[in-house]
């Protein structure tokens, strides 16, 4: 019976440890990911406007920004290394087509994301289909 008991205890500090790490590792990741990126190519296309962008907020998990057009704002979530997006809306301003493609391909992108990398300063997003690379971007960094 004492065994049963130590072998109960043990089970649950393990599971409760393992989902506490996995805790710590989003968090880690979600204040990672925190900041502002200016968007450099989405589509294999490059982009080159600084006011094209994203912007991720760990606090309340939260993602806004501008496709070159209409703005958009949401929620991200992080699940180690995957990400998706959730409540994603834009405002509907229609602007000449050129722009308008580059802003399609940029919510494409954001709408079939399932992972990311981020290294030296370049958040790339990734397809949740077969990994491909779908937007990057460069954080934008802040004097503090």
């Amino acid at each position: 019976m004492k065994f049963l008991m130590s072998f109960l205890l043990l089970g649950t500090f393990l599971f409760t440890g393992c989902d506490e790490t996995k805790k710590v590792i989003d968090t880690a990741g979600s204040v990672q990911l925190s900041g502002n990126y200016n968007i450099v190519s989405a589509d294999g296309k490059s982009i080159n406007d600084e006011d094209i962008n994203i912007t991720f907020t760990a606090l309340d998990k939260s993602v806004r920004g501008n496709a070159g057009c209409n703005s958009f704002f949401g929620n991200y979530s992080l699940d180690l290394y995957a990400l998706s997006f959730s409540e994603i809306a834009a405002t509907e301003k229609y602007c000449d087509e050129p722009t308008m493609i580059v802003e399609r391909a940029i919510m494409d992108a954001i709408n079939n994301t399932g992972s990311y990398t981020l290294e030296s300063g370049t958040l790339t997003l990734l397809s949740k289909n077969d990994r491909s690379v779908l937007l990057t971007a460069n954080k934008i960094k802040t004097n503090n």
